[in-house]
């Protein structure tokens, strides 16, 4: 499954658009990598996502074509979030 699609179902980025604007930007790692938004994701991979001022490591558990809100979470495991410090 293409990255892309991955972050729009398992909602951790609310719009595929947003999700390939973010990976286009080289703000996520897919196994310690530089992921572009047609990388493709696998069950167990980690991906590394740097959100402004917050990084998140999650786990893929399964690939899902759809899914609804309640089972979207299913689709990953949150490994550690951390907030980036700001620096003056």
């Amino acid at each position: 499954m293409r990255l892309d699609k991955f972050l729009k179902v398992s909602r951790l980025i609310k719009r595929r658009t947003l999700a390939k604007e973010v990976s286009d930007q080289g703000r996520i790692q897919i196994n310690g990598n530089v992921a572009k938004a047609s990388s493709n994701v696998k069950e167990g991979d980690l991906i590394r996502i740097q959100f402004g001022q917050k990084i998140m490591i999650v786990k893929v558990k399964q690939l899902l074509e759809s899914s609804k809100k309640e089972n979207a979470v299913e689709m990953y495991e949150i490994i550690s979030e951390e907030r980036i410090p700001e620096s003056f």
